[in-house]
């Protein structure tokens, strides 16, 4: 039996030792510009929000946190569309980079729904004067907020293999059919919440130009904020998943050089290291 030299293993799978410090100096300066566009757009509709736009006519200041409210269910609603496209490629060519999108996707999108949710919970209350109420909206956001959560549980437990990945899209793709029906639930059934402000059927005016404006900008600043976000998180799963592959391939060695070749010990090795791993 052979001693194992560690610095004889590959420190990466199929590559060298250097790449993803390469990867990552290519990723600051789009970080980074990102991040300061984010700041900008971030303090350009904080004044446009707060001391510019006017309080509405009925609601009062309280309607101001429609600048929060409608810019994190607009981020939702792109991050599970994103998810779906991800997921459908995914069940296509089972590729491992098309689910860390979903993946991440999803994450994004579970954060922007659950944060719409408990700030129109807000809102609600000022205008309705209840915190919850069985409405078509509410209730079928929380149903996508449950049903994100449950997904990303369900990705967790399920292993890295390619047939876990493929169920996970199918729930993934099946999940985002949730999204038209959030959006449309006050136009499909009696509610007491307000029409879509934005993507409405009428092509009239939703709101005042400058409302308008504010939230447009508001709308911008979470979206930059999102895409920085799914960058930052798509490398961490690249890296994560780049240390599993490392730490097969680090096994495999050993597997190879400890126990005798054609022995059923080193096909049950190979087997439980194959089973660990997954593609990049």
């Amino acid at each position: 039996m052979r001693s194992l030299d560690p610095d004889s293993v590959p420190s990466r799978a199929g590559g060298s030792s250097t790449g993803g410090d390469g990867a990552v100096h290519r990723g600051v300066r789009p970080d980074m510009l990102l991040g300061a566009a984010v700041l900008l757009c971030g303090a350009a509709a904080l004044v446009l929000g707060l001391v510019v736009a006017p309080p509405d006519s009925v609601q009062g200041n309280a309607q101001r946190l429609m600048y929060v409210h409608v810019p994190s269910a607009w981020t939702g609603f792109l991050a599970v569309g994103l998810m779906a496209l991800a997921s459908l490629m995914v069940v296509l060519v089972g590729s491992a980079r098309w689910d860390r999108v979903a993946r991440a996707a999803a994450e994004l999108g579970t954060v922007a729904m659950a944060l719409a949710f408990v700030e129109g919970s807000v809102w609600g209350q000022r205008a309705w004067g209840v915190w919850w109420t069985w409405d078509p909206r509410l209730v079928t956001t929380a149903v996508l907020v449950v049903s994100l959560i449950g997904l990303l549980a369900f990705r967790g437990f399920s292993g890295n293999d390619q047939r876990a990945r493929r169920r996970t899209a199918v729930l993934g793709l099946v999940i985002s059919l949730e999204v038209p029906v959030v959006h449309l639930s006050v136009l499909w059934w009696r509610s007491i919440h307000q029409p879509p402000t934005l993507l409405r059927p009428s092509l009239s005016d939703p709101i005042d130009h400058t409302m308008l404006l504010a939230l447009a900008v508001s709308m911008l600043t979470f979206t930059l904020a999102g895409i920085w976000w799914l960058r930052r998180r798509y490398h961490q799963l690249t890296v994560r998943q780049e240390q599993v592959a490392t730490g097969v391939a680090r096994l495999r060695v050993l597997a190879q050089r400890c126990i005798p070749a054609g022995s059923a010990t080193e096909d049950a090795v190979r087997n439980d290291v194959a089973a660990s791993g997954g593609e990049r």
